[in-house]
């Protein structure tokens, strides 16, 4: 059993924590360009995400477990959660302003918004809105991956399917979402890597760790050997 003593120095560290929409208005802060449109961008990305978390996490008493009936653009059986995850993540993009198209891997076709309100985003983003979808009738770790780029074409104009197909190297900001056991979400501008963790109580993400680094060692081999045949043969040498 808890100590008192130990849950009130765990409320006091949550309470000191900075919020997602603090740390990122204190980056706009710092760069003389910033227009706020970026904050409300992950904000809306976070916004679904904490629909989707709330959808997950009831998985096994709903109804939204299974075969939607559908096969996505890479030929995979979509799921119950595979749809609703992307109808949430479009839903928040399109209204709230900052995004004028998506690419997600549920959808063939570029989502390309045609309402006045994002006409005037100034970014696009590439997403996978559900990834890992094969684990979620076992209860393992799926996550969102996303990607967010500076559109090409002009403002007040509808976005255009060059908009989403930059280089890497054009990206401005790129993260993702994972549910499992804790839900964080994690994203980078190129300026180190901060993770928030979301805690339900107060429906917030909380900077839980920030300046996230690889070690330079650790106990866990992961590379999925199962496909080493189809390696690169430069990753085979290493």
């Amino acid at each position: 059993m808890l100590s008192d003593d130990y849950i009130c120095d765990l409320c006091t560290k949550i309470r000191a924590m900075k919020t997602l929409i603090q740390f990122i208005n204190e980056s706009e802060h710092n760069n003389s360009h910033a227009t706020g449109e970026f904050s409300r961008l992950l904000n809306d990305i976070g916004i679904a995400a904490k629909i989707v978390n709330r959808e997950i996490n009831k998985a096994g008493l709903a109804d939204i477990l299974g075969d939607y009936g559908n096969t996505n653009v890479q030929g995979e059986e979509q799921k119950k959660l595979d749809v609703f995850a992307n109808e949430q993540f479009i839903s928040a993009l399109r209204h709230g302003g900052a995004c004028c198209a998506i690419a997600s891997e549920e959808n063939e076709e570029a989502i390309i918004f045609d309402n006045p309100n994002s006409n005037g985003g100034r970014y696009v983003v590439a997403m996978d809105p559900l990834d890992g979808s094969s684990n979620i009738e076992v209860n393992v770790s799926i996550g969102t991956v996303f990607s967010i780029y500076r559109r090409l074409s002009p403002e007040g104009e509808p976005a255009t399917l060059e908009d989403l197909l930059q280089k890497g190297v054009s990206m401005v900001a790129a993260g993702y979402v994972i549910y499992g056991s804790s839900t964080m979400m994690v994203y980078s501008t190129g300026k180190g890597v901060n993770g928030f963790t979301y805690d339900p109580s107060v429906g917030l993400f909380l900077l839980s760790h920030p300046n996230m680094k690889i070690p330079e060692n650790g106990n866990i081999y992961s590379i999925n050997e199962a496909n080493y045949i189809y390696f690169p043969e430069g990753v085979k040498e290493e």
